[in-house]
């Protein structure tokens, strides 16, 4: 019998491959694609999305955030994120990305979650620190992989290569700078207030496998206050604001994503 979040995460599946290809289909023509046709189509593969991951993640004990059910909600935000920002900025084009990773995350979410595992029931405080810890590792996720971008059309725009591939595909430079400070400091006030509910959440924010964590997550927040403040103060940009992103990810996927792998994949914990 063919259960509905499988019947869900179908339909979902198919409004990303149809707005993925209509997207791809204007870039190929050099035209712009309808917006609101294809944030129409994407909000409804979120919606049947949504759907999986409350059957997935809601339980009678509490929420079950096993790694792939983390990685299904993250993507999803993602792609959720990337439409957003599109309504106000000329980054259509990034969509293209998003949707691939939404599809994934959805895919691995629904195939390889774990429901055995023991889910230990948790206050709404507790909660709130978890879902707002994934919404800024998400957020910060999206800047590291606009950082990569600039990385490649700042590349390309000195070495003066005749194809330039991530000019011509990617909007502008100064927009993109500025579409990465927006993410920069959307998941910075998040991931601060998410500090903040843990700190007052936790009993012992420094036990239960949580100092690493803890630990690297200080370090990611100081990296990215230090290149805020940079950037608005002393009009820092460019390769410097790209490797401050790169760190600062780096140090909150090395706490976040490494330890929670280990703990479920290796140690069965």
């Amino acid at each position: 019998m063919i259960s509905l979040p499988l019947v869900y995460t179908i339909l979902a599946l198919l409004a990303y491959t149809t707005s993925f290809c209509y997207v791809v289909a204007h870039f190929m023509e050099k035209s712009e694609p309808n917006r609101w046709l294809v944030s129409l189509s994407v909000v409804l593969g979120l919606m049947l999305h949504a759907s999986v991951l409350y059957h997935d993640m809601l339980t009678p004990m509490g929420i079950h955030y096993d790694v792939f059910n983390v990685v299904s909600f993250t993507s999803g935000l993602m792609l959720l994120l990337s439409v957003l920002f599109s309504t106000y900025r000329p980054v259509l084009g990034l969509i293209l990305i998003a949707i691939p990773v939404a599809a994934t995350g959805l895919i691995l979410g629904f195939t390889l979650s774990q429901p055995k595992l023991s889910i230990t029931a948790s206050s709404l405080g507790l909660d709130l620190h978890i879902i707002l810890s994934l919404s800024a590792y998400t957020v910060l996720f999206m800047a590291a992989i606009h950082a990569v971008l600039l990385w490649f059309q700042n590349r390309e725009l000195k070495k003066k290569n005749k194809k330039r591939v991530w000019v011509n595909l990617l909007p502008s430079l100064q927009t993109m700078e500025s579409l990465l400070f927006d993410l920069l400091m959307t998941g910075f006030v998040i991931l601060t207030i998410a500090l903040g509910f843990g700190f007052f959440t936790i009993d012992n924010f420094f036990a239960q496998h949580l100092a690493h964590k803890t630990v690297f997550s200080l370090m990611s927040w100081w990296v990215y206050a230090v290149l805020l403040v940079g950037h608005y103060a002393f009009g820092w940009r460019g390769q410097k604001a790209i490797r401050f992103t790169l760190i600062g990810f780096a140090l909150l996927a090395l706490g976040f994503i490494g330890s929670k792998f280990v703990l479920e994949m290796i140690l069965n914990s």
